[in-house]
Parts: structure tokens; C-alpha cells; sequence
């Protein structure tokens, strides 16, 4: 597919780079061009610096022959308004946006836009961290489906940082849960050690 990504943060980052290592071609819109240095080496697509609501910039990203596009910003006004323009003007069906608030979740389905909150897939997850820690959980979205699992920290990785934990094939680190019960989540580049105890969550897609 051809997939247009508006917005160039840690999530923006991310989908692109999973799209593009899944070998779609891939564009990304951001405002700011010191953005785009989140990207891997390895990215192939294509990176376009300007105001995403501007419509020659969505133009100048090949907008119009866009199979899909995702919005997200972390500006949930922006990512409606952009929505909006690449429903309306270039009649891109399948658009997804990102919205940070919950409140607003049928405000954008009202303009008929599918929409993904990471606000709430992070509480749904930490929740089932926290009451059912070794439990394996599914959660699904459109076409995908990502498996929850937690594996203690042993007395090996005492003091380890997580990174050093074992992981399985097309797994990545989701977070930590603390024998406080606190729950930690994971970002790349920051020190996270482990004491043993500890249940770090990894996620996998499995569908």
C-alpha cells in the first residue's frame, strides 16, 4: 500500500517504520524537520517537512494516491482538522487518526473517522497488568491482534537493565510491572533496571 503518515513523534516513528520494514511505501509529514532524525538508517520512504494542514504540503506527499493515511500528531484539533482534509478534499477512505483524549473519541466518529487512543489501550493494558499479571491477554485492533504477556524478573537479571531480559521472536518490551505494584512503561532510550520481583510485559502481534 501507499501510506501516508502525518506526524513524525515516537508513535509516528514507529508506524512508519513498521510499515516500511513490512515493504509498503511509506511517506511521513512533520512541522518540524529535527523529527525525522527519530527515524532508523534503514527507512526508505519518503519524509516531507511542512504544516500538515497545508494541502499543497499533503500534495507535495503524494496525498492523492494514498491507499491509507494516519494522523498522528500529538494535537488531537490538528489530527481532525488534517482527517477531515484528506476525507474531504482527496478522498482518501481509510484514514485513522490518533486522539490522546477519550472525551473526544465520538466527536470524531461523528465525521465518520476511525480512530486509535492510546490513552485508552494503555489503561486497558496496564489494568490487565495489574489484576491478572500472568495471564496472557489479546487485544485487537481493525485486522490486528496484539498478545499481552508478563515474565518475571529472576534473580539473574537483578539489577539488569530490561533490555537484557530474553525476549521470544516479534516480541517488544511494553513495560515493567514493580512489585509496588506500580507500572512502569517502557521507552526506548531510557534506563529502566529491574529488581527481582519485578514482571516485565511484552507485547507480540499474532494476527
Amino acid at each position: 500500500m501507499n501510506v501516508l503518515v502525518v506526524g513524525c513523534g515516537r508513535l509516528g516513528t514507529r508506524l512508519a517504520e513498521i510499515l516500511d520494514e513490512h515493504g509498503h511505501d511509506v511517506a511521513v509529514v512533520d512541522s518540524n524537520p529535527d523529527a525525522f532524525r527519530n527515524l532508523s538508517e534503514d527507512f526508505s520512504g519518503l519524509t516531507i517537512t511542512g504544516m500538515p494542514m497545508d494541502m499543497q504540503v499533503l500534495q507535495n506527499a503524494g496525498v492523492q494516491n494514498c491507499d491509507a493515511v494516519a494522523v498522528v500528531t500529538p494535537d488531537d484539533n490538528l489530527n481532525i482538522t488534517v482527517s477531515q482534509i484528506v476525507r474531504e478534499f482527496f478522498g482518501v477512505k481509510n484514514v485513522v487518526a490518533r486522539i490522546s483524549d477519550p472525551a473526544r473519541e465520538n466527536v470524531f466518529k461523528r465525521f465518520g473517522l476511525k480512530t486509535v487512543c492510546p490513552t485508552k489501550l494503555a489503561g486497558d493494558a496496564m489494568f490487565t497488568a495489574l489484576t491478572q499479571p500472568l495471564s496472557p491477554k489479546n487485544l485487537s485492533f481493525e485486522t490486528a491482534t496484539v498478545t499481552f504477556h508478563c515474565r518475571a524478573v529472576d534473580k539473574a537479571h537483578d539489577g539488569a537493565v530490561v533490555e537484557s531480559v530474553p525476549m521470544d521472536g516479534g516480541e517488544t518490551i511494553f513495560g515493567v510491572l514493580r512489585t509496588s505494584g506500580e507500572m512502569e512503561l517502557y521507552t526506548v532510550g531510557k534506563s529502566m533496571m529491574l529488581a527481582e520481583g519485578d514482571q516485565v510485559i511484552f507485547a507480540k502481534v499474532v494476527d
